[in-house]
């Protein structure tokens, strides 16, 4: 029996669902359940039958699917998958944001730790981002972790005052201009579609800016044949696979997220197997972080 039908034996024996991102090995893409970017995975993960959730991501990720499923076993194939950007922001500043403003929204990226946003009013992904913090009633709108994705919702929202927090997505981040005039150079009729957690000099010589599920949205609506893709290169899988005959370029230095590809088929079957690496919330923390995914939910709807 080979490993992938092991994990679907596996799957009916232990009333498991395999949820990935699109990050991931393409490999673990062909076997889950389902595949998006955080907002569908977080909406997906509160309407599951199955007891296990299997969650192929980082943690961030499973903490935010047991949250809002405590009464679930929520399983990740590597505890080690973190995400640097999820501990970029602290209390203290929170805090003092709160102190310093009055009307003051405190936005959290769903890229951030359970503690995070149990000090937050809101969650948002880069999906859903802009829609939610039009919607909010508040003048000022602290926004943490992401720098970059803070300063692309205040160009789209300039009627709100923003505070800016000094996280950042290394993966995002490192994506170099040179590069992608480069492949430009190469691919002259490629249009440019970018993730918002890029910089802003990435951001301006884009064609489209989104969320990863919009970047695919995009690449499939687009006349255009060919692109340049500047956001994690796990991307590719089913950009490939929904637009077999699109062409997709990536920078020479190509983006990866090497805690996203800690996740492996072995992995995912020996949590099947063992039950092992469950996450676990404590039922205070649990309470005080539920609200603000529970309200991004409801406003993004």
């Amino acid at each position: 029996m080979s490993i992938t039908e092991e994990i679907k034996e596996l799957k009916k024996e232990k009333n498991a669902v395999i949820l990935a991102h699109y990050y991931v090995n393409p490999e673990i893409q062909e076997i889950a359940d389902y595949i998006g970017d955080s907002y569908y995975l977080s909406k997906v993960a509160v309407n599951l039958k199955q007891q296990t959730i299997v969650f192929c991501g980082v943690s961030f990720m499973g903490e935010s699917a047991k949250i809002l499923n405590p009464e679930k076993t929520v399983l990740m194939p590597d505890m080690s998958a973190d995400c640097a950007m999820a501990h970029m922001a602290d209390i203290k500043t929170i805090q003092k944001a709160r102190e310093e403003y009055e009307d003051l929204a405190v936005v959290c990226y769903i890229n951030s730790t359970a503690e995070l946003k149990q000090h937050s009013d809101v969650c948002v992904t880069s999906a859903n981002a802009v829609k939610i913090v039009k919607a909010l009633p508040n003048q000022n709108i602290f926004f943490i972790p992401d720098r970059n994705l803070a300063h692309f919702i205040a160009e789209q929202v300039p009627e709100k005052h923003f505070v800016y927090n000094e996280g950042y997505c290394p993966v995002h981040e490192e994506i170099q201009v040179q590069e992608i005039l480069k492949e430009k150079e190469h691919h002259p009729q490629a249009e440019i579609l970018t993730h918002p957690e890029c910089p802003k000099a990435v951001r301006e010589m884009s064609d489209y800016i989104g969320s990863t599920s919009g970047i695919i949205a995009y690449a499939g609506k687009s006349e255009c044949q060919e692109f340049i893709i500047c956001t994690e290169n796990g991307v590719r899988f089913e950009l490939e696979r929904q637009n077999p005959a699109k062409k997709f370029y990536f920078t020479k230095t190509e983006p990866v997220c090497h805690d996203m590809k800690k996740i492996t088929l072995e992995k995912v079957r020996n949590v099947l197997e063992n039950g092992g690496n469950e996450i676990h919330i404590t039922e205070e923390l649990r309470k005080g972080s539920v609200s603000p995914l529970e309200r991004m939910l409801e406003l993004a709807q």
